[in-house]
């Protein structure tokens, strides 16, 4: 399968030190597809490996952050593409060396929750739902969650949240530690770009050393995570829906 002619479903653009990265398929609610992953990943490698960048921040066009994979791709989808480039991405914001800065709104579920378990700092919007569908779909924790979820927020708020695939608001993302702050939807957009100008704004080695200290080996024990998760998917007797 080829991506050449496909449409694009990330964008990017860099002002002032900050790489605003979109999640462009608002029609959808920012469903990922395999081409969505490539594309993300592609965005955030060169962002990271950009001087004029320093730090990254990741949003949802239209109405939601994202609704996690696109169930309808999935018919034409070529898994083991799907699944090479769902690792690839996985790996991609694990190893980011500069901090990634998410902003949810709307709703977030799937991969658009548990991504931002990859992420450094999460702000939220006010009204922002979350979720981890993943026993409800009749599959299992992804993209490194089984690992990261728990270590972020403790073994049993990571039962509950998996095991009851339940919404969480955004005040209780923010009372779990899932997110650093609530922030009015009135209010959003100018919050969050003075946060991340702030950030921007520092003396980049300093800011990525500190990250550096604060993330050490993460990304081994989330890619671990993550191998451990695709055996345990495709162990199940019906699997229903893939991860990803």
């Amino acid at each position: 399968m080829t991506d050449t002619l496909s449409p694009a479903e990330v964008g990017a653009e860099v002002t002032d030190g900050v790489c605003v990265v979109t999640l462009d398929r608002p029609a959808r609610l920012n469903a990922f597809t395999s081409t969505g992953y490539l594309q993300l990943s592609q965005a955030l490698a060169k962002a990271d490996l950009d001087d004029a960048v320093r730090v990254v921040l990741i949003r949802g066009a239209g109405k939601a952050f994202s609704s996690g994979v696109d169930l309808d791709s999935l018919a034409t989808a070529d898994p083991e593409e799907l699944r090479t480039r769902f690792a690839a991405l996985v790996g991609t914001l694990a190893g980011m060396t500069k901090p990634v800065v998410a902003t949810p709104h709307g709703v977030a579920v799937g991969f658009g929750m548990t991504l931002l378990l990859l992420c450094d700092v999460v702000l939220v919007a006010e009204g922002c739902r979350l979720r981890a569908p993943f026993t409800a779909l009749g599959t299992v924790p992804e993209a490194g969650s089984s690992y990261l979820l728990p270590a972020l927020i403790g073994r049993q708020a990571a039962m509950d949240i998996v095991l009851s695939s339940r919404w969480i608001t955004s005040t209780e993302a923010v009372r779990l530690g899932l997110a650093a702050v609530e922030i009015p939807p009135d209010d959003f957009d100018d919050v969050v770009r003075g946060y991340v100008r702030t950030i921007a704004g520092y003396a980049p080695a300093s800011v990525i050393a500190s990250k550096r200290l604060l993330s050490s080996k993460r990304k081994q024990r989330a890619l671990d995570a993550l191998a451990a998760e695709y055996n345990a998917a495709h162990a199940l007797p019906r699997l229903t829906r893939p991860i990803g």
